[in-house]
């Protein structure tokens, strides 16, 4: 009495890569996935590559390990994927103490964040366009 598999998380065109624990606020890190949504993935690592953002690094690995998912797993033509969604979660947050005047405590947080990347082989004439 095994349990049916599950239903795949992406359609049949589409692959994802998915990253927990990035070091940033999901504030700073949904910037630099503002840049990417929509594009194609060469221009995407591009833009990435030489963007001033820290984040922007990590995000190009996640970018890349989405490809590398597209094209093993999936059997997608690299050529022509698009990044559909790139979307970030709100995860833990760290909290510190630092000595402040007269005894009193101030608060540091240090947020952590998810990011999804799921990127889409379109057809040719959406490319053109």
């Amino acid at each position: 009495m095994s349990k049916k598999p599950n239903a795949p998380r992406v359609a049949e065109n589409e692959a994802r890569a998915f990253v927990k624990h990035i070091r940033v606020s999901p504030q700073k890190l949904n910037l630099v996935a503002q840049m990417i949504r929509g594009m194609q993935v060469e221009k995407a690592l591009t833009t990435l590559e030489f963007s001033r953002k820290r984040i922007s690094q990590d995000v190009y690995k996640a970018l890349s390990s989405a490809i590398a998912n597209a094209e093993n797993n999936h059997q997608l033509d690299v050529d022509r994927l698009v990044v559909a969604e790139a979307t970030v979660g709100k995860q833990m947050t760290i909290k510190r103490i630092r000595a402040r005047a007269r005894g009193r405590a101030g608060r540091i947080e240090k947020p952590f964040s998810n990011l999804t990347i799921i990127v889409r082989e379109v057809e040719e004439e959406l490319e053109a366009a």
